[in-house]
């Protein structure tokens, strides 16, 4: 028996964590975990537009478009009417009209409680989020889908999903900047769950709509999501630095 705990000690220290991994601060384990995420997103839509390069994308868009549709009769989307007219309107909210009302809603709200640096950061990071996606649109060029009736009317490249992106960075990064002031764990699993399901919602509604092929969506959720987390680190590293306000005291998480 004493063998066995004898060894059983030797394989608890063999496993435990180097001595300098368990001084690591949380900061610097979050900045790992958030640049890993970035990368991830970033490496994500990398695969995705070589693959929309290439056309090794095309047989999956095709097929997903034509799955949303009424065999027989494309112009139709399955399920009822007010189904699609409810599509129309979650679309709508990664629009460029009523994302910026709710983003300077937000701004507005930080300066006046004297958090302007705040303020000035999240709207910085949405709106250089939204001259990124146009960017990339602009270099890509890639075509509207012509497979089936378009549900709403477009006026831009198809790759990425200009909404899908932007709802990414605009709701997960205000999801972030609410989960900063939450001290309960629900509530902030609440919080970003909120932000995840508008931002798939969204994403979701431009497919079945027919105004993006499905790999748009999927490109503009993996590019959006990764520049909000670097938003959302470059916040913390300036709060960090004193450059921009902390939460109020006792109601950080």
């Amino acid at each position: 028996m004493q063998r066995s705990g004898s060894m059983a000690d030797r394989l608890l220290k063999a496993v435990r964590p180097p001595q300098f991994v368990q001084h690591v601060s949380r900061f610097e384990r979050l900045t790992v975990a958030l640049a890993a995420l970035v990368g991830a997103g970033v490496l994500g839509f990398l695969a995705l537009a070589d693959a929309v390069a290439d056309g090794g994308a095309r047989r999956f868009d095709e097929w997903l478009l034509l799955a949303l549709r009424t065999p027989g009769n494309l112009s139709d989307p399955i399920g009822p009417k007010w189904f699609e007219e409810m599509m129309r309107d979650i679309t709508a909210l990664g629009g460029t009209a009523v994302l910026s009302l709710g983003v300077l809603a937000v701004t507005g709200f930080l300066a006046l409680i004297r958090k302007t640096h705040a303020a000035i950061t999240v709207l910085v990071s949405v709106m250089s989020g939204m001259v990124l996606s146009q960017a990339i649109k602009w270099a890509y060029a890639r075509p509207r889908p012509e497979l089936v009736p378009h549900g709403m009317e477009t006026y831009s490249a198809s790759f990425p999903s200009g909404h899908s992106m932007m709802a990414a960075v605009v709701y997960l990064t205000l999801g972030a900047l609410l989960v900063r002031h939450q001290t309960r764990r629900r509530m902030k699993v609440y919080v970003l769950a909120v932000a995840v399901l508008l931002t798939a919602l969204v994403g979701i509604s431009r497919i079945y709509l027919g105004v993006h092929w499905p790999t748009d969506v999927l490109a503009g959720w993996c590019l959006g999501a990764a520049w909000a987390i670097r938003c959302w680190f470059a916040m913390l590293w300036l709060q960090r630095r004193g450059a921009v306000e902390r939460p109020s005291e006792g109601t950080a998480g």
